[in-house]
This record gives structure tokens, C-alpha cells and sequence, in this order.
């Protein structure tokens, strides 16, 4: 531990997941292939929908979104993760922790309300199919991306100037592989009452209530497609949003396990578990979920990986 006069630490310790050696590479190298894929899927995904028109549409306007912010969201924490496992040095600055914390909530924020949005988009898709175009115009999705942006930004902000403003004494150790809320708050060496009602009182705004608004919208595309006559006409709706619910189901299940609470969550090493669920597996999954059940990204996407591939030929040709 190493204090600033005044009594402020100058910088953390992250502890990460403390293993032997040998273990320790084997989740290196398992971590950074995760990563390397998560930000090539994503990646692809992004341009694949900039590059067809035919996918210029909200639906892929809202997965572009999700693809960008996991994109971002995977560079907050496990970059720094993988130099700890080479270096052993789980040491991070006072500020870098901040800012880790910052972005870190609002991206998580940020895909709460994007993925109720996605919902939304879903319900008006399948509830409305022949006023859908007029019902969700592309100003509209772009106005209701830059909310779920703003929302989340905005959310973050008030959480890091409560936050902030707690003095930390030492010790200095947190018991994680990145910086987060409960953690911080244990260690603070002032009063935390006001901070964690904070915490606890947005987290229910930017959790629960998406997710009120995404069980709304399920519940009227369940009663919608049960109305449908068909099997195949059942399935075909079902389908467009199985991908969406799945995605939903993960990442809400493990952000309300961990974050819905007022008391601090970090006290055993299990919820490191469910923190590397939602901040790597789930980015790492959300493009194999979306894609492999959507024949049209899948088509667009071939043609775009092709279409590169044969440009070089072409033009050296």
C-alpha cells in the first residue's frame, strides 16, 4: 500500500485471478483469444452492415449499435487483464481506475437501455408489421440510439461524482480483474451511505426499468405470434427475435445477480465469475448468437468477406 500525504492512495491493486504460473499463461492465452475474436466479430458485423444497403434498416441499425458498444466495451477491462496475467502487476493509478469505472458503467448502462430499444424495434416489427416503416422511421432509431448512448453516459457520470468525491485511506487491494462499484465502495475509508443509495437507485433506473420495458414488449410479441394460424408463419416470427430474447436473457440475469442490490457484491470470488460473464462472454457470443440465426447477415456478411477477398486479385489482375 502506498499513501499520499493526506491520507489518499495513489494507486490500486487489482487482484485479479491469482493462480500458479503455468495456469496463469493458460488463462492468458485464453482470455486474448477470446478478445482478439470478440473484436474481429464485432468489427465485421459493423462493417457489414455500413457496406449493404439492404441491411440499412433499424433492426441492423440497433445491431450495428450493440456490435460498436462491445467493441468498446471488451477495451475497458480485458486489456488490462491480459497485461496483469504476463506481469503479475495488478497495480493501477487512482485516476486509471476512475476512468476504467467511468466507461465501464456507461457502456454497461448503455446496452441495458440499447437492448430494450432492440426490443421496442421487435415488438413494432412483428406487432405492426404493415405500419412498421412509419412506426420506427430512421430518424426515430437514430434518436432513440443517441438516448441509449446519452442515458448511459449521463447515468455514469452521476455515479462517479458520489464516488469520487469518498476518500480512500488504504488498504488498497481489490479483490477483482477490473474496477467496479461494490469493490471502490468497501474500500473507502468515509461515509458510503450516500454513494451506494446512488448506486442502488440508478441501478434500478437503468436495469430494471429496461427491463420492464423489454418483458412488455415480449409479452405482446408472445401473445401476437400465438395469434399467428401457422406453425410455419409462428416460427418464421419467433425467429426474428429468438436471437435478441437469448442475448437478453444472459446478460439482464448476470447485471441483476451482481448490481441490483444496495449492499456491496464482491465479497467472494464466485461474483468475479459472473462479472467475467457479462464484460467477455457476452461480447464474445452476441455476434455468433445474432448472425447464426440471421440468414441475411449471414449472406451480407459472405459477400462483404468476398467481395474484399477478390478486390485485391482483381486489382492486381
Amino acid at each position: 500500500m502506498r499513501n499520499l500525504s493526506g491520507g489518499h492512495v495513489e494507486d490500486f491493486v487489482l487482484v485479479g485471478f491469482p493462480t500458479t504460473p503455468p495456469l496463469q499463461l493458460l488463462l492468458f492465452v485464453l482470455f486474448f483469444v477470446m478478445y482478439l475474436l470478440t473484436l474481429l466479430e464485432n468489427a465485421l458485423i459493423v462493417v457489414t452492415i455500413r457496406l449493404t444497403p439492404s441491411l440499412h434498416r433499424p433492426m441492423y441499425f440497433f445491431l450495428g449499435h450493440l456490435s460498436l458498444l462491445e467493441l468498446w466495451y471488451i477495451n475497458v477491462t480485458v486489456p488490462r487483464l491480459l497485461a496483469a496475467f504476463l506481469t503479475w502487476d495488478g497495480r493501477v493509478s487512482y485516476v486509471g481506475c476512475m476512468t476504467q469505472l467511468y466507461f465501464f458503467i456507461a457502456l454497461a448502462c448503455t446496452e441495458c437501455v440499447l437492448l430494450a430499444v432492440m426490443a421496442y424495434d421487435r415488438y413494432l416489427a412483428i406487432c405492426g408489421p404493415l405500419r412498421y416503416p412509419s412506426l420506427m422511421p430512421s430518424s426515430l432509431a437514430t434518436r432513440l440510439a443517441a438516448a441509449s448512448w446519452g442515458s448511459g453516459f449521463f447515468s455514469s457520470m452521476m455515479k462517479l461524482l458520489f464516488i469520487s468525491q469518498l476518500s480512500y485511506c488504504g488498504p488498497n487491494i481489490i479483490n477483482h480483474f477490473f474496477c467496479d462499484i461494490s469493490p471502490l465502495l468497501n474500500l473507502t475509508c468515509s461515509d458510503k451511505e450516500q454513494a451506494e443509495l446512488v448506486d442502488f437507485l440508478l441501478a434500478l433506473v437503468m436495469i430494471l426499468l429496461p427491463l420492464l420495458a423489454v418483458v412488455s414488449s415480449y409479452a405482446a410479441i408472445i401473445a401476437a405470434i400465438l395469434r399467428i394460424s401457422t406453425s410455419q408463419g409462428r416460427w418464421k416470427a419467433f425467429s426474428t427475435c429468438a436471437a435478441h430474447l437469448t442475448v437478453v436473457v444472459i446478460y439482464y440475469s448476470s447485471t441483476l445477480f451482481t448490481y441490483a442490490r444496495p449492499r456491496a457484491m464482491y465479497t467472494f470470488n464466485h461474483n468475479k465469475m459472473i462479472s467475467v460473464l457479462y464484460t467477455i462472454i457476452v461480447p464474445f457470443i452476441n455476434p455468433a448468437i445474432y448472425c447464426l440465426r440471421n440468414k441475411e447477415v449471414k449472406d451480407a456478411f459472405r459477400k462483404t468477406v468476398m467481395g474484399r477477398c477478390r478486390y485485391p486479385r482483381d486489382a492486381a489482375g
